[in-house]
Parts: C-alpha cells; sequence; structure tokens
C-alpha cells in the first residue's frame, strides 16, 4: 500500500525517503555538513543564552554588575575579542571540516550528469569518457560506499540540487557546469529537492536517490542495458501505437523505439520508477492515467498539456504501455 499524498509541499508523504531528514547523515559528505550545522546550532544557543544572561543582569541586576557589563573591560571582550577569537576558530574548523566536499575522492569515482529543467531531473549516467550511455529522470541510483561525481547544469533557469542525507547543496546555473559529489554508506532511499526557488511549480520538483549493495547495483545496470522487450501484451501494444499517434514522441524518448523526444523526461524506464511527477505522486496505473490525462490538475504550471481529449479506452492503453517500461 502506498501511503497518502496530500501534503503541504505536495510531495508524497511516507515514501520512502520523505521527507528528507536534514541532519540525518548516511555518508561522509553529509556527515561535514551535519557536524557543521550542529555545532552552529549549539553555538547559536550559548550566545542567546548569554544575550539573554546580559539582558538580566542590565534589567536586574546588583548595580556593581550593571556597572562591570557596561564596563570598557566589558565591551572589549563581549564585542571585539570574543566574536574575532570565536569566528575565527569557527573559520578554520569548518572550512576543515568540509574541505572533502571539494577535494577529489580518494578512489575511483563513478560519473552522472543532472540537469534541472522545468520542473523535473534529467539524469544521464557517463561513462569514463564523460559521454551518457543511459538516461532518466527524477531518480538516481548509486552503489553503496563509491564516491558519484555529478555534473550539475541548468538549460533554463538557477535550480538547486540537495540530498540532505547524502551531501550539501549546490546551484546549477545556466551556462556553468559546478561538481558536487555524493555517497551512501548503506542502502537506502534518499529524498532529494530543489534548493533555489526556480518559478512555477518549484514547490513540487522533487527526486530519490536509491542506494544499491554494490552486487544489488551491478544486476541493476545489467538488466537497464539489456535489449529492449516488445510489448507484453495486445493493451501495451496498443499504447505503443497511441504514443506515437498522439505525439507523446514528440516530447518524449523511449530507447529502442521511434520515440526520441528531448523537450520532456525520458521514458525508456518509467515504469520501474517509485514516483511520478518529479516526487508528487506513487507510481502505479492509476496515477498514470491521471497524470497523462489532466497533469495540470495535479501539478499546475508543469510543461505536460492537458490531454482530456482521449477516451478513457486510449489511456488505459498508455499508462499499461508505460508500466511495461522498466
Amino acid at each position: 500500500m502506498w501511503p497518502r499524498i496530500s501534503t503541504p509541499s505536495g510531495i508524497v508523504e511516507g515514501l520512502a525517503g520523505w521527507p528528507p531528514p536534514v541532519l540525518d547523515p548516511a555518508g561522509p559528505y553529509a556527515g561535514s555538513v551535519a557536524a557543521l550545522s550542529w555545532a552552529l546550532i549549539a553555538l547559536a544557543a550559548g550566545i542567546f543564552l548569554i544575550v539573554l544572561a546580559a539582558l538580566w543582569i542590565a534589567l536586574r541586576g546588583r548595580e556593581r554588575l550593571r556597572a562591570r557589563l557596561g564596563g570598557e573591560r566589558a565591551i572589549w571582550i563581549g564585542g571585539v575579542v570574543f566574536p574575532v577569537v570565536v569566528l575565527t576558530a569557527l573559520l578554520i574548523w569548518g572550512l576543515t571540516l568540509t574541505r572533502n566536499l571539494s577535494e577529489p575522492a580518494g578512489g575511483p569515482e563513478l560519473r552522472m550528469r543532472v540537469s534541472g529543467e522545468m520542473w523535473w531531473w534529467r539524469v544521464s549516467y557517463l561513462d569514463g569518457n564523460g559521454r551518457a550511455f543511459m538516461q532518466d529522470a527524477n531518480e538516481l541510483h548509486i552503489p553503496v560506499g563509491r564516491t558519484i561525481a555529478i555534473e550539475l547544469v541548468s538549460p533554463d533557469v538557477i535550480h538547486s540540487f540537495w540530498v540532505p542525507q547524502l551531501s550539501g547543496k549546490l546551484d546549477m546555473v545556466p551556462g556553468r557546469r559546478n561538481l558536487i559529489r555524493i555517497q551512501a554508506d548503506r542502502p537506502g532511499t534518499y529524498a532529494g529537492i530543489c534548493a533555489e526557488y526556480c518559478g512555477g511549480p518549484h514547490a513540487l520538483m522533487g527526486f530519490l536517490v536509491v542506494a544499491h549493495a554494490p552486487d544489488d547495483y551491478a544486476r541493476w545496470l545489467a538488466a537497464r542495458r539489456a535489449p529492449r522487450a516488445a510489448p507484453p501484451d495486445r493493451q501495451s501494444a496498443r499504447g505503443a501505437a497511441l504514443f506515437v499517434s498522439a505525439g507523446c514522441a514528440a516530447c518524449h524518448r523511449i530507447a529502442g523505439t521511434p520515440a526520441n523526444g528531448q523537450a520532456g523526461p525520458d521514458l525508456t524506464h518509467v515504469g520501474s520508477r517509485r514516483t511520478l511527477g518529479a516526487g508528487i505522486l506513487p507510481n502505479n496505473r492509476g496515477t498514470m492515467i491521471g497524470w497523462i490525462g489532466n497533469s495540470q490538475a495535479i501539478k499546475p504550471g508543469n510543461r505536460m498539456p492537458p490531454y482530456t481529449v482521449l477516451p478513457g479506452e486510449d489511456l488505459q492503453a498508455l499508462a499499461a504501455y508505460l508500466e511495461a517500461q522498466r
């Protein structure tokens, strides 16, 4: 059974990885960020208590304490020496702690490219020469214990890639190619979000990172690279024909078929994804039909037009065909 999906953000609630826990690191890069965050929270709380104590002394303290609090020595210590010492130490420690975010990994890295689009994620798996050998959308699969170097790009506006449990966040700026590294130390499903307002349905722009044990990842990758199977039944075969005749192939790609559109998400393996609409719906036959029929009612402002003219039989056939793409 899938969990309920009515949430303020629109993201599937209860699905593994949602909502993304910010201070629960599952890898070395997120661990550095979490440690620095806890230190800043503790320091902020300590300074807040010091300020409250100073305020209490100023309002209700003895005259001698109030005079010392307002004296020149207290101002030099509290206003100059303390901030300089604390901030300098924090800067040095923070840069040392988080230097692994920008340093090359010690071992071989796997490479990927993620493009932030309006309002979804284009995912490319890269070979050793930086060429894409496999496409996907809104879902990244990685092996446990390996560093993944991800190139971040954007063809339209500024987005921001953030998987709180696996690394820090980094902007995706049009015309630039930024690099972020993520790593998972245990298998699981980790939620990611766009952390920079990008207009329209920005709040409905999520993705998942699925971390596999090394052997499971090898099997998953082999299955993805296997030859495409023919539609398994007549309904799916009818859906394959409709996919082309209804215009879906103009925007979407399905490897091994005439569909080679690039404007929308790659649907080669859409049937195996955990969510639809960039994290806002669980992926099943019913939600697929609803999304094809009128995605604007589900995610207003997205770039897929509604297909309200299609009868129910056609929607069923299209959904069956897409469900078979695994």
